[in-house]
């Protein structure tokens, strides 16, 4: 078994095309279980690097779609993931998805999801932000986003770029990600944002987990926040707000965008992770004193209010009333003071 091994990584940079597609192809399915991925990873010093080679020179063929799908069940593994970003895997992919977005979608889906694996450790995370060459930083990010905003669909096999969503949590753990995204100037957040009406649960889930690390730096960014209030007070608060229909006098309180929302009966938001996240989010924000002004001026504490009554999922209940002591004794005053929705 070990010699054919072997013998099969060699055949991934055999001169003959046919040759190259049918190891591969093989190769793909040994790393589809355990046996297999154990012997490629036991091989990975010749495996990793003929198979990013197919991924350049063969991204026309079938050969680029299964090493593209052998290198994202290879990298699950963070020590071979840590090893593909040494080798380029970052800068590869993203020229092969640049060059063959339109045509080889379902290359360009396990290429991203490649990348969701890749900036699960630390060196892909920065190969990505490409931090350290200030010409070209954030330009990969901005591709992606453009990407993601651009493409969605109703169809969840069709939607080449939703694993972005994954690929935006993962690189704003870090401040130099969360910079990135909130750079004014690009307007990255306020385009991911804008996303949290998808009906695709993974857009959806990935663009509270991206807005919630954003807030922390509500602290130093708070501003930046709010300049984007008129998306992301909704993108917050219609996950939490309950199905009830609001009457008349608390939707007067509310921007057109959330009053709108509320005035009708809605289909609740039943990841409770993302309730979670939405709140959490909220949390950070309503620290800052500004913050909770913002909060109040779309009426933000009804909201909470009638939503809590709603919900059933303890942690989820305990984050809404995180945010409850928090305002207690605070809300009058700054109600008073708060902006008048438009």
């Amino acid at each position: 078994m070990a010699d054919e091994i072997d013998e099969l990584i060699e055949f991934l940079s055999d001169p003959n095309p046919q040759v190259r597609v049918a190891a591969v192809d093989i190769v793909r399915g040994l790393t589809g279980g355990e046996d297999g991925l154990r012997a490629l990873t036991a091989r990975a010093d010749r495996a990793l690097p003929a198979l990013l080679r197919l991924l350049a020179s063969a991204a026309g063929s079938g050969a680029g779609e299964a090493a593209a799908d052998s290198l994202v069940n290879l990298s699950q593994d963070a020590a071979l993931a840590a090893r593909l970003v040494s080798l380029g895997a970052v800068d590869a992919a993203m020229d092969v998805v640049a060059k063959r977005g339109g045509e080889q979608p379902a290359l360009v889906r396990s290429l991203v999801m490649l990348l969701v694996n890749l900036t699960h450790v630390e060196s892909g995370v920065a190969a990505l932000l490409q931090v350290g060459d200030e010409k070209v930083q954030g330009l990969y990010v901005a591709k992606l986003v453009r990407s993601f905003c651009r493409s969605s669909s109703d169809s969840e096999e069709q939607d080449t770029f939703e694993y972005v969503a994954s690929i935006l949590v993962n690189i704003s753990k870090v401040e130099a990600g969360r910079r990135i995204l909130m750079e004014p100037k690009r307007g990255l957040l306020k385009q991911i944002i804008r996303q949290f009406d998808s009906t695709n649960q993974l857009r959806k889930k990935g663009v509270a987990g991206t807005i919630r690390n954003c807030c922390f730096e509500a602290d130093t960014q708070l501003q930046n926040l709010l300049s984007l209030a008129e998306y992301l007070w909704p993108a917050l608060l219609l996950p939490v707000a309950g199905k009830k229909i609001y009457g008349e006098e608390d939707r007067l309180k509310m921007p057109l965008e959330l009053s709108s929302a509320l005035s009708h009966e809605r289909e609740a938001v039943e990841d409770s992770e993302i309730r979670q996240q939405t709140l959490e989010a909220i949390y950070m924000i309503v620290l800052q004193d500004d913050g909770r002004r913002s909060f109040w001026s779309v009426n933000g504490p009804r909201i909470l209010q009638v939503g809590y009554e709603d919900e059933e999922d303890l942690k989820v209940m305990e984050a809404y009333e995180l945010i409850g002591s928090l305002l207690v004794g605070k809300g009058e005053g700054e109600q008073e003071q708060g902006e008048k929705p438009q």
